[in-house]
């Protein structure tokens, strides 16, 4: 077989690669070893009538440019705006519930403290300036300091431009998108929940505690989302999280793409220091003339690639990602939706909609479970985020049941002095417990359950240590620095090959960023002027 783009992984971002590169005329052929594409991305029907988003749950931070660009919506895409955006149920009956509504949040956060409803406003405008300073570096290559193009400082410009706007946001800004998110958060707010439910956007998915050099930025990062143009407004996707990926296949099959799935991809071939192909495992060989991998970089470069084709430095900086996750996903089928004790209502209410914080709910109890993660631990009280897509999409699940997403943390992928296969189900008794506080009887509702730890997640998914950011998005690993420092960004340092996944710049999340600016860098490499 022989084509112009050979795609390794039918994740979401690969699959934006492929449909990219097949619209410039490219042949592209796509491999996916599951017997689904999507990646994480995906929907899956673990039970009888009961459609699980399994390891993707939420989107947000999707690019409005790949949506329109690529004729997502009239390909099936439909997005659920979820507002409230997030909902605190206290183990005291009282409760927090957080959305675009400014006139209720603000009713609401006075109730904990009058001076903190009347920041939370300024503090919103705050990250909306520092978000559209950052937004073109979003939908484009970064610049490279020591490798500056014409277009480079075209940018650059841009982003000084926009960031002496900033003024006098710029220290606060920089003490965030640099520091750890606890002490801005204390600089804001007096009162929890309120820190402790914004902090959780600082952690969520990372090494990492509130404390922790670093997570003022996953917290900016997560903040980013928008739907419908409405900032901070995350959505579920109608039909779970695969429908996304079918819509994508969708538009690089018309591109003229082919998609093959339960194709799992042995190696990536080398020849005179190029990557000129790929051999499945079941013994077929591929001819590329560029290979495009949307596995994170340690499977593409020391699995795939093999080091011995590797300068000793790119081996080196592979070595140095920090790929420990403390991510821990239960899926969930329900007889029927929680009933909270400070929101009582058997029908579907605004505190079924969003984001549900149980568990680890203020900043001490959110550095207290990454501390018993360190040492090995599972903790007393993690990090619970509840979601309930099936309020908003009857699809999902038989009439008058419900799918539920637990998105746990913090965990460690080895237990000192034990293992997930005694430990896993315990684990989720306590997760359920720490929810039965808040809504009695939730663990009675529970009619099925599907448990994945981190090693589950690298399994399943070929994720490294069961990180979904392929990588940790720590400062020393954002940008121009992402995959790690002396990297090529989605060009690699052998001829041919690039990487589209979340390893690549602009990072984790559903977004399609990194597989639709690593088509754009690869065409402008083969010669031929991006058209998006």
């Amino acid at each position: 077989m022989q084509v112009d783009a050979a795609v390794v992984g039918g994740g979401h971002n690969g699959l934006a690669a492929a449909a990219y590169l097949a619209r410039a005329g490219l042949r592209t052929a796509v491999f996916e070893r599951r017997p689904l594409v999507g990646g994480c991305c995906v929907t899956e029907e673990l039970w009888p009538g009961f459609r699980i988003s399994r390891a993707a749950y939420v989107a947000g931070l999707l690019r409005p440019a790949l949506v329109r660009e690529l004729g997502l919506r009239k390909r099936g895409l439909r997005l659920l705006r979820r507002s409230p955006a997030s909902f605190t149920p206290l183990p005291d009956g009282g409760s927090l519930l957080l959305g675009p509504d400014a006139a209720a949040t603000r009713e609401e956060i006075a109730r904990f403290s009058p001076r903190d409803a009347e920041r939370y406003p300024v503090y919103e405008a705050f990250l909306d300036r520092v978000a559209r300073t950052l937004e073109p570096l979003l939908d484009r290559e970064p610049p490279y300091p020591g490798r500056l193009r014409l277009a480079d400082l075209g940018l650059a410009a841009q982003l000084a431009g926009r960031a002496l706007r900033l003024r006098r946001d710029l220290p606060e800004a920089l003490s965030l998108l640099l520091g750890p998110a606890r002490p801005a958060l204390e600089r804001w707010f007096e009162s929890e929940p309120l820190r402790g439910t914004l902090g959780t956007d600082a952690v969520i998915g990372a090494w990492a505690g509130p404390s922790s050099p670093g997570t003022g930025y996953v917290l900016f990062h997560h903040v980013m989302g928008e739907t419908g143009g409405a900032r901070g407004v995350w959505a579920y996707v109608a039909r779970g999280m695969g429908a996304l990926s079918d819509a994508l296949a969708a538009a690089a099959r018309a591109a003229g793409a082919t998609i093959e799935t339960d194709a799992p991809v042995a190696r990536i071939l080398v020849r005179d220091d190029a990557a000129c192909g790929l051999e499945l495992e079941d013994g077929r060989s591929v001819e590329a003339r560029v290979i495009v991998s949307n596995a994170d970089p340690r499977r593409t470069f020391l699995d795939l690639v093999g080091r011995e084709h590797l300068p000793d430095a790119a081996v080196r900086g592979v070595e140095s990602i920090d790929f420990r996750s403390p991510s821990l996903k239960i899926n969930a089928a329900l007889s029927r939706l929680p009933e909270f004790r400070s929101r009582p209502g058997a029908g579907v209410g605004p505190q079924h909609v969003g984001t549900i914080h149980a568990g680890a709910q203020d900043l001490d109890a959110l550095d207290a479970s990454f501390a018993a993660a360190t040492r090995g631990e599972l903790p007393a009280r993690p990090m619970v985020e509840l979601t309930l897509p099936s309020a908003l999409d009857g699809s999902l699940a038989p009439p008058g049941q419900h799918v539920a997403s637990l998105f746990v943390q913090h965990v460690p992928y080895e237990i000192a002095g034990s293992s997930w296969d005694a430990e896993r189900d315990g684990f989720a008794d306590r997760v359920f417990a720490l929810l039965d506080e808040v809504a009695p009887g939730f663990s009675e509702s529970v009619l099925q359950r599907e448990v994945l730890a981190p090693p589950d997640l690298e399994r399943i998914f070929g994720l490294t240590g069961g990180n979904l950011f392929h990588g940790a998005m720590t400062p020393d690993r954002l940008a121009f620095l992402r995959p790690y420092p002396d990297a090529r960004g989605y060009a690699t340092d052998l001829s041919g090959l690039y990487l589209c996944g979340a390893g690549t710049h602009p990072g984790g999340g559903v977004m399609g960023a990194c597989g639709r600016n690593a088509a754009a860098r690869i065409l402008r490499d083969l010669g031929r002027r991006p058209r998006f």
